[in-house]
């Protein structure tokens, strides 16, 4: 008898959502306390504290919603043979457009397009509701609806016209690849990885934002100071207008070598209240660089992905595999939409895993950033943003352990107090 994949992949996705609704439970319990933690009294206001609570609350609740009715599609469209069916039907429009439909390329591109509409369909409620009632509620939206809708209809051309080389050059990839399918597929993901890394900020990123060199100043001048300091090859430092979407702040850097660019939220500048709190959030931005973080993190990404890719290499011929999930054919683009489903239970783990490192090196930036004697600016800082995005006070131990890439106030503020007990 053939191993029952799909019962499986279906049970495995009531498993962990009945898991990571527990999980849910408890996180929500701990944001209806009343009170702040012991460590952030007198540090968070209680007005800031009181409208966290209400905001986070409610995100909760549309949480559980959204999850629940992400469960009953993906494992509905599963259990009730959807994508099978599909796939014949954009076979079927392939031929009414007046195309070969045994041309797989062509077969798989209107199958993605459909896929595309259907989840354009059914998510586009959720994003409204969350962006226009939920953010705006607690002041935090400031898009448009016209803004909305354009955003989104840049997204839709975008992938039309990035999507089918890469589609096709996977498919080709699978077909002739041979015994080096694995090396040849990672080598290719590689490669895109690698351009749209370098393509996004400067083609994609501006179609949707405005960058502005920040303005001659103290805070340039100090942050071009701070990354003199490290030997940063700081080439470009840029202001974003996120404010036009949301309220909510940011910073980030990207590059390659020596071509490196600095991006600040102008929210971020509105929100904090002086230049050293923007210079502590960037010496630990800087620290993720200086210890390589980021460097170790894509390494470990190639290796899954190199991974990633060799499982699929040892299932993709498997009919019992396609048949389970109701194929009598085997499409490449359907080979690895239902290997992803298979592996779900090890994504599940690697994720956790890179929560982990994620937060461990979150800890080593905020030391970094202490150690260049940022330490009551950063702590300022973390509170500063910690209010004005409304972040959780009270979490859950074993929410955010699961959850969280970056660790709570809580703990990283006692992180950086008990580096000051340990210096004294």
């Amino acid at each position: 008898m053939a191993f029952p994949f799909l019962e499986a992949v279906i049970g495995f996705m009531i498993l962990m959502y009945n898991f990571e609704t527990y999980l849910d439970f408890r996180q929500h319990a701990a944001l209806k306390l009343p009170t702040l933690p012991k460590t952030l009294e007198g540090v968070i206001s209680q007005e800031k504290f009181e409208k966290s609570r209400a905001y986070c609350l409610e995100r909760s609740n549309f949480h559980f919603v959204h999850d629940f009715v992400t469960l009953l599609m993906d494992s509905g469209i599963l259990f009730y043979r959807i994508l099978p069916w599909f796939w014949k039907k954009s076979g079927d429009f392939v031929v009414l457009a007046g195309l070969n439909a045994q041309n797989e390329i062509l077969h798989t591109l209107a199958f993605l397009a459909g896929m595309m509409i259907w989840e354009q369909i059914t998510d586009l409620p959720f994003s409204l509701y969350s962006t226009f009632v939920i953010e705006a509620r607690h002041g935090f939206n400031n898009q448009t609806i016209w803004l909305f809708l354009k955003d989104m209809l840049k997204e839709i051309c975008l992938s039309v016209i990035i999507a089918p080389p890469i589609v096709s050059a996977i498919i080709v990839i699978v077909e002739k690849g041979g015994a080096y399918l694995v090396i040849y597929l990672w080598a290719f993901m590689l490669v895109l990885s690698l351009v749209m890394m370098t393509i996004y900020p400067i083609l994609i990123a501006p179609l949707f934002n405005k960058f502005t060199p920040l303005p001659e100043g103290q805070l340039r001048e100090k942050i071009e100071k701070l990354a003199s300091s490290l030997e940063f090859p700081l080439k470009k430092l840029f202001v974003v207008d996120g404010s036009i979407r949301s309220s909510h702040s940011n910073a980030y850097m990207y590059g390659f070598f020596k071509n490196k660019r600095i991006v600040l939220y102008d929210t971020l500048i509105q929100q904090c209240t002086n230049d050293e709190e923007i210079v502590a959030v960037l010496a630990h931005e800087l620290g993720h660089w200086k210890l390589n973080h980021s460097v170790y993190l894509f390494i470990s990404t190639q290796i899954r992905m190199l991974l990633h890719f060799g499982g699929y290499a040892l299932l993709r011929n498997s009919s019992s595999l396609f048949l389970s999930f109701g194929f009598d054919t085997q499409p490449v683009i359907i080979g690895l939409i239902i290997f992803q489903h298979t592996i779900t239970p090890i994504q599940h783990l690697v994720h956790f895993a890179r929560n982990l490192v994620s937060r461990a090196f979150e800890f080593q930036a905020d030391a970094f950033a202490k150690k260049l004697g940022y330490a009551s600016s950063l702590r300022a800082s973390l509170v500063r943003l910690q209010e004005e995005n409304l972040s959780a006070m009270n979490t859950d131990p074993w929410y955010s352990a699961y959850h969280y890439s970056h660790p709570p106030l809580v703990e990283r503020l006692a992180a950086i107090g008990e580096t000051d007990k340990k210096a004294d």
